[in-house]
């Protein structure tokens, strides 16, 4: 009897929430059970409070580690401003806190290798992603939907003999 009336209250609850928006009855109740599972993960930090992620992106790996703090962002050592001179390097690094909300709540420590700054920084990117995930599992839905958590997997093509580069080959003469 009291399983009947609570499918029934969850019933009425999930019409008046798909009337009050946009989505149909099927999105809220997905919504509903994709948050109800969100909130059962348990995040995995450390015992120095710091939350690790890997980000791949090219040639590049990116060994982050983040943790609560003022917004300070520290590469191989040095200063996300003297490590990446760039500005839209620093952007690329700075979108999973924009889009989480969390700019400058987070201290980010990281050990990047391998590729080139543009690579790096992307790297850098996904780590960051997967490392905030790891603090926050709330988090997923957001950084998920705007592709941050997938890893970008075009890689450069191997050259070919008999041409110059992968497709390049030498000049055509007619005669």
């Amino acid at each position: 009897m009291t399983i009947k009336k609570n499918l029934a209250d969850l019933k009425s609850a999930v019409a008046e929430k798909a009337e009050a928006s946009s989505e149909t009855e099927a999105d809220v109740v997905k919504t509903a059970v994709v948050t109800e599972k969100l909130e059962e993960i348990k995040p995995v930090i450390d015992v120095k409070g710091r939350a690790y992620g890997t980000g791949r992106r090219k040639d590049a790996v990116a060994r982050v580690w983040v943790s609560r703090g003022s917004g300070k962002i520290v590469v191989n050592g040095r200063d996300v401003v003297q490590y990446f001179a760039r500005g839209t390097q620093r952007l690329i690094i700075n979108q999973p806190f924009e889009l989480s909300s969390r700019t400058g709540q987070f201290d980010v420590m990281c050990m990047v290798s391998g590729g080139g700054l543009s690579g790096q920084a992307g790297a850098v990117r996904h780590g960051i992603s997967r490392a905030l995930v790891n603090f926050e599992p709330g988090l997923r839905m957001v950084l998920k939907k705007s592709g941050m958590l997938t890893r970008d997997s075009r890689i450069v093509e191997r050259k070919k003999y008999g041409r110059h580069k992968a497709r390049k080959s030498t000049q055509w003469v007619k005669r």
